[in-house]
């Protein structure tokens, strides 16, 4: 039985170049800057082109994160994407993305978690490599949103946002990288936020287009309550399996919906602010993208040093949450 540890060691951002601000979004629906800003903390968020789909989003972040990580596409052995997305049901965004790296010795698969599917993605990626069936895996967290959202519906449309998040997996040094992971789902919520239609339960018809039921539909107040206890249990049992405690954190990566949910959750936990990533307010919720995005910027900023333990956090769709401890390796070996 192999004991490896799977570590970041490259990381790769995208983020499509129309901004949507909400004075912009004041024109479009039933809303205010104000209203936007003091219930999630939001201002602006990130807009596919037309011509864009996720696969695309996807392929300039693990570019990044290849180059990043100085791995070349034919190195790796597993590609898993993260996404509620996909450019089509079948095949996998992730054999897209194969095919567009020129990937050729990797297998391929998506992965639906909701919100929480980077950290799901990470999981089976670490297990992978410490299995010994993988040397390297990219994971790759994408989405096209704005594509599934109702832009009549201001309790929805204000809150999300397109973008792409990739890391490349490999074997780290004894005691760095991947410390615990800690999964889990309450499927009885799984009605509370959901996309009706376009599945086998609700094939698409015009009955099912009529009735806006190929947007995401939200219980906004439920998923807040689930949300705020899931990001403080799930911070609490992963470094309590990592042999840590909450004060050992150095830094906090929570996804990034809604500023009252992580203000909340941190308050819960005790962690400092300073020690907690929030870029809510330029990116909105870009569900699978968004630990990841703010992960990269944590790092390119210098908040994240060698030897750092850091926590993911997330949950989403399902209902699913989950969250993954790790010791940050950046290359330069142990200190």
């Amino acid at each position: 039985m192999s004991n490896r540890r799977a570590g970041i060691i490259g990381l790769g951002v995208y983020a499509p170049e129309k901004i949507l601000t909400n004075e912009e979004l004041e024109k479009m629906v039933d809303t205010s800057d104000e209203w936007i800003r003091t219930r999630t903390g939001i201002r602006e968020r990130r807009i596919a082109a037309p011509e864009q789909a996720t696969s695309d989003l996807a392929l300039e972040a693990a570019r990044r994160a290849l180059a990043d990580a100085a791995v070349t596409a034919g190195e790796l052995d597993l590609i898993i994407v993260a996404t509620n997305t996909p450019d089509m049901l079948f095949p996998a965004t992730a054999c897209l993305l194969q095919n567009a790296l020129g990937a050729e010795r990797a297998g391929a698969f998506d992965l639906l978690a909701g919100c929480t599917g980077f950290i799901y993605a990470l999981a089976a990626g670490s297990q992978f490599i410490a299995g010994g069936g993988a040397k390297t895996v990219l994971v790759v967290g994408a989405e096209t949103l704005s594509r599934i959202v109702n832009w009549r519906d201001r309790n929805t449309c204000v809150l999300f946002g397109d973008g792409a998040g990739a890391a490349v997996l490999r074997e780290v040094p004894d005691g760095y990288g991947m410390l615990a992971f800690r999964l889990g789902a309450e499927g009885s919520g799984g009605p509370l936020l959901c996309l009706p239609a376009g599945g086998s339960r609700r094939p698409a018809d015009r009955e099912t287009v009529e009735q806006d039921l190929h947007y995401v539909h939200m219980n906004g107040r439920e998923v807040f309550k689930f949300a705020v206890r899931t990001m403080e249990e799930g911070t609490r049992e992963v470094t309590r399996e990592a042999g840590l405690t909450v004060q050992d954190v150095d830094f906090l990566i929570p996804h990034q919906a809604n500023i009252r949910i992580i203000d909340a959750a941190v308050r819960r936990l005790g962690i400092p602010a300073e020690r907690v990533l929030v870029n809510v307010d330029r990116y909105g919720n870009t569900s699978t993208a968004s630990v990841p995005l703010a992960l990269q910027e944590a790092r390119r900023e210098g908040r994240i040093k060698n030897g750092d333990h850091v926590v993911l956090v997330g949950f989403g769709a399902g209902l699913t949450w989950a969250a993954a401890a790790l010791k940050w390796f950046d290359g330069r070996g142990e200190e």
